[in-house]
């Protein structure tokens, strides 16, 4: 009998990251490779690693090779097929980032889900396209393939609903116009390793603050979702690479009506050339801002410290309170000077930094006695689809769907 493979699919719009999962005896999930595509349209490169980080494969593709997600789709399919010919494919799972109202849990794809998934386009225009072109890249070269949706809407779906307005005319709210979060596959992977890593706050008021190029934080009470800092958009909230972060409408009006800016002048500026880049002028890198003399990259850096603290204070409120505070994604993971000084500002909230661990990266970093806790805990998006997509593939075979 072949060993099984779970193929986990996060496409973007110039790149498609997948990553390969072995299914053990006992249906755990082992990373066997992950892997990319990017420079789509321009400079295509393939680049593969195996799960300790060594290189498995490096190459470049001439642009009309690869001009397109299903163009990826085709070369990556080719590439695996031949690396795991002896293996047998269970089913991708992909990340959606918008599941709207109703997708609340992975789905298995069929073609009413897939036309449900369309209608969503325009509530994340920017993602959406590019995650079900994928899914219709594989639908075509590979029918009998199953392919499973997760959203990093879903997890906020436990939201009161007082979390998920907008003070504007119910009409809006009733056509989708409201406060969806993102970033939900991050936080659920989160939540499921708060039991183990850090039992002590796992049932308790948690802030979870997912910092990355993408950046938001979440509130957690007992492992559900209560609040978020990204509402209809991925837009809202903390400033991020390259994304405003929170913004007065009224910018919004004075941007078209007296600078006469477009919707799609808007979307570049608002998506492509704001955050940590719009503010330094120099890069949306933490790592370059932070090593850079430079005044302007300094006061990008104070103004992500500045606000995800505003952020955490908020959430603090919506709460009563908080137990916990976990740093997680590529920054809150790998930056223990951002950390240092989000915790520090944090100080009345009672939590207590350990200089010493947060210098070494340990799980926890707060003091001993500290009356809040906090915890740096890689998050691992690709496993939680993984995760998803097994066990819906098990519940049908077993005639089990929830």
């Amino acid at each position: 009998m072949s060993s099984r493979i779970v193929l986990v699919i996060n496409a973007g719009s110039s790149s498609l990251k997948f990553s390969v999962f072995r299914v053990d005896g006992t249906e755990t999930l082992q990373l066997v490779e992950r892997g990319q595509i990017d420079g789509i349209g321009t400079r295509p490169r393939l680049h593969v690693k195996n799960a300790t980080g060594g290189v498995v494969v490096e190459r470049t593709f001439a642009t009309a090779e690869v001009s397109s997600i299903k163009d990826a789709i085709r070369l990556a399919g080719a590439w695996l097929r031949e690396r795991f010919q002896q293996e047998s494919l269970l089913a991708v799972g992909h990340r959606v980032v918008h599941g709207g109202v109703h997708f609340s849990h992975p789905v298995l794809i069929d073609p009413e889900v897939l036309a449900a998934l369309e209608q969503l386009i325009p509530l994340a225009s920017l993602h959406q396209p590019h995650n079900l072109a994928a899914i219709h890249a594989i639908r075509e070269g590979q029918p009998q393939v199953l392919q499973v949706a997760c959203f990093d809407t879903a997890f906020h779906r436990t939201h009161p609903q007082i979390a998920d307005l907008y003070a504007l005319p119910w009409e809006y709210y009733q056509s989708g116009v409201r406060r969806y979060g993102f970033h939900g596959l991050s936080y659920e992977y989160i939540a499921t390793r708060l039991p183990q890593i850090a039992p002590e706050i796992a049932d308790k008021r948690v802030i979870v603050a997912h910092l990355g190029s993408g950046a938001s934080l979440c509130a957690l009470q007992a492992g559900k979702s209560l609040d978020s800092t990204m509402g209809f958009s991925p837009l809202d909230g903390v400033p991020m690479g390259t994304r405003t972060g929170a913004l007065d409408p009224g910018v919004l009006l004075h941007l078209i009506n007296q600078r006469g800016l477009s919707g799609t002048d808007l979307e570049k500026l608002l998506y492509h050339e704001s955050g940590l880049l719009g503010l330094s002028g120099i890069s949306n890198d933490m790592c370059v801002l932070l090593e850079s003399p430079e005044p302007r990259a300094q006061l990008a850096v104070e103004y992500f410290v500045h606000y995800t603290v505003k952020q955490i204070g908020a959430l603090a409120a919506v709460l009563g309170g908080m137990g916990g505070l976990v740093f997680t994604a590529g920054i809150g993971e790998n930056s223990p000077l951002i950390r240092a000084r989000v915790l520090q500002a944090c100080a009345w909230l009672g939590v207590s930094l350990d200089a010493a661990a947060n210098a070494r990266g340990d799980p926890r970093i707060s003091a001993a006695g500290s009356a809040v806790s906090a915890w740096v805990i890689p998050t691992n998006e690709e496993l939680m689809i993984a995760r998803h997509t097994l066990a819906l593939i098990n519940n049908r075979e077993t005639g089990y769907v929830d």
